[in-house]
């Protein structure tokens, strides 16, 4: 065989091991970079206890959650945004956004503690309660002296963008977190009122919000001295201190009518969007006989529940009228329906906001929490006021011009339980 011949054999040779090693060497990369090393996954749904034959294994393919993280990590253009953390809760979030019930929600460790704060009447933010209507974002009602009030936020208005962010498919937590901030910061909304948009600036602050605020209102300037003097007690959500203090000012009411000093009391329920259920049947216990329904839960899971006055109040026979508006939902709702439907007081104002569903907190691992819807409540007299509120027997449209708060002033409201409480 002649030189060049045992040449050519050993180029084509060489060419024929270095393509093979080649398309080796670039299977094993691909197959390594597409490899995710992720641990394989079973879910079991079973009770605490639960034998292993008693188990409900199903068997969930996972493949598509981590090809999509993986997909994430590579591909997306801004790395600094690629957050473990945020997208692993983001993924928990998207779980249970996925049963489509606005008042079950999963919340960060952050999240859970600012649900706390609320509840427990001390925060740092704009000052307002949010609530949602038909999936958006609403102020359900500015706080008393807040900064959202001073800035003429008012109940009713759709948020349609924090900070130029649209809103849109958001939940009451993701709301919260964006419009929370620490005390002296500014943040920008832009709310939608009566089909017109505006902006406001607003500078955070801290916020402490007293569950309950009485004074004697010594005249009404509507109906000269024949209106007496009237116990006016407002009470501003149904939180950790709200028992504690209604009985210190319940004792004030007390003594003044014990003295023939007060003809009958106002309860103001406007813009208090709720709180604890068990806050608002001890508190319909002061003007109820003991054993009296206040609200039944009904519950596929956890059975029904009726639940009754526990005690004897101290303001069984004061004449009683409560004021009610849009921004009265969930536990306001429970109190001032239970004493409209027991005849025990009369309703004045506008239409309630709807809220008949009851959430359970709970705490989880690391800090985070989840609030589950987990039955639905019915009044006494077995009417259900989800998505339609509770229509007072007295409507009074509430008229403040574009620009202002409510003042007393302007309070006609107001004016027209003291002069019904009165007669």
């Amino acid at each position: 065989m002649t030189r060049p011949k045992i040449t050519n054999i050993l180029l084509i040779l060489s060419a024929i091991i270095f393509l093979f090693g080649s398309g080796y060497k670039l299977g094993e990369y691909q197959t390594a970079k597409g490899k995710i090393e992720r641990p394989s996954y079973s879910i079991l749904n079973s009770t605490p206890g639960a034998t292993k034959n008693e188990k409900n294994l199903k068997n969930i393919d996972f493949t598509l959650f981590w090809d999509t993280w993986n997909q994430l990590e590579e591909k997306y253009v801004d790395r600094k945004k690629l957050d473990p953390q945020k997208m692993f809760y983001g993924a928990i979030k998207g779980m249970v956004a996925s049963i489509e019930d606005p008042y079950t929600f999963f919340l960060t460790p952050e999240e859970n503690k600012q649900s706390k704060d609320d509840l427990g009447g001390r925060f740092e933010g704009i000052g307002a309660q949010l609530g949602l209507t038909s999936g958006r974002i609403t102020i359900v009602a500015p706080l008393k002296n807040s900064p959202a009030e001073l800035a003429g936020v008012k109940t009713g208005d759709f948020i349609n963008k924090v900070n130029g962010e649209s809103t849109k498919g958001w939940v009451l937590p993701q709301a919260v977190s964006k419009i929370r901030g620490e005390k002296g910061t500014k943040v920008k909304l832009t709310l939608e009122r009566s089909g017109n948009e505006l902006e406001v600036e607003i500078v955070r602050d801290t916020i402490k919000v007293d569950s309950v605020e009485v004074k004697l209102d010594e005249k009404n300037k509507n109906c000269g001295t024949i209106c007496g003097t009237v116990a006016y007690l407002k009470l501003n959500q149904f939180g950790e201190n709200t028992v504690d203090e209604w009985e210190a000012k319940v004792a004030e009411i007390k003594a003044a009518w014990d003295k023939k000093e007060i003809k009958g009391m106002v309860l103001d329920l406007r813009d208090n969007p709720g709180g604890y259920l068990e806050s608002s049947v001890y508190l319909a216990g002061e003007f109820l006989p003991k054993g009296t329904l206040v609200v039944r839960q009904e519950s596929k899971v956890f059975g029904d529940k009726d639940y009754n006055v526990a005690r004897t109040g101290s303001l069984m026979d004061i004449p009683l009228v409560i004021l009610v508006n849009k921004g009265s939902a969930s536990a306001a709702e429970i109190l001032s329906g239970a004493l409209r439907d027991h005849k025990r007081a009369k309703l004045i104002g506008e239409k309630t906001f709807g809220k008949g569903s009851v959430q359970e907190a709970l705490d989880l691992r690391e800090g985070a929490g989840i609030h589950v819807t987990v039955a639905k409540w019915v009044l006494p007299s077995g009417e259900w006021i989800n998505s339609k509120g509770i229509e007072p027997e007295i409507k009074i449209e509430m008229k403040i011009p574009d620009g202002n708060t409510l003042t007393r002033e302007m309070d006609t409201q107001l004016d027209r339980a003291i002069e019904e409480v009165t007669k």
